[in-house]
């Protein structure tokens, strides 16, 4: 006798061994992040050279929240395909944000507002500030584990752990954004 229910898919076997390899990427690539910032003498510490790079950061987090939203309207309809380019245009922007935020890091140094460090303008960027960087250091590897369920087929996983990493991920690039309109608005 053969039943109408259709078999579950097999599950697919993930090994621990690529999320710990994944954990250790963002790990290694978050301390050098931080000693780059925070430790590594700048190369043009006058600002002379290459002065577009935070606007080239604030554009590719505006475009990456975009495609994100995007990304989220089109699985909510169903529209994988679309869903699938909206998530890797976020990749691309979110990737080409990376590489110019170390350029510019190396380059200038950190940046330090020209205001005094007390006040509710002060404490309102350092608390968006705060929680962008913290949330930061979250995102990268829940970015690149849930890129590895779904590439890899693991679409239950990828589904579970997207509810963590959309929000997250849209919230630290929304907030770039918002410091760097901080950052302009308060250094004119």
């Amino acid at each position: 006798m053969t039943s109408s229910k259709a078999s579950p898919a097999p599950q697919i076997h993930t090994p621990t061994s690529i999320i710990w390899l994944i954990l250790a990427i963002s790990a290694a690539a978050s301390a050098f992040i931080f000693w780059l910032v925070y430790v590594h003498p700048p190369i043009d510490a006058d600002r002379s050279q290459f002065k577009f790079l935070p606007t080239v950061n604030a554009i590719c987090n505006s475009l990456s929240a975009i495609a994100l939203v995007l990304g989220y309207t089109f699985i909510r309809q169903r529209k994988i395909r679309q869903h699938r380019a909206s998530m890797f245009t976020a990749f691309v922007f979110s990737t080409i944000f990376l590489v110019s935020y170390l350029a510019n890091h190396a380059l200038h140094g950190e940046y330090h507002l020209p205001i005094a460090h007390t006040g509710a303008l002060w404490h309102s960027y350092l608390t968006l500030l705060i929680s962008h960087i913290f949330l930061s250091v979250v995102a990268l590897p829940l970015v690149l584990i849930t890129f590895f369920f779904s590439l890899s087929e693991r679409f239950v996983l990828h589904r579970k752990i997207a509810r963590y990493t959309f929000p997250i991920w849209l919230y630290v690039s929304v907030t770039g954004v918002a410091v760097y309109l901080m950052q302009a608005a308060i250094s004119r």
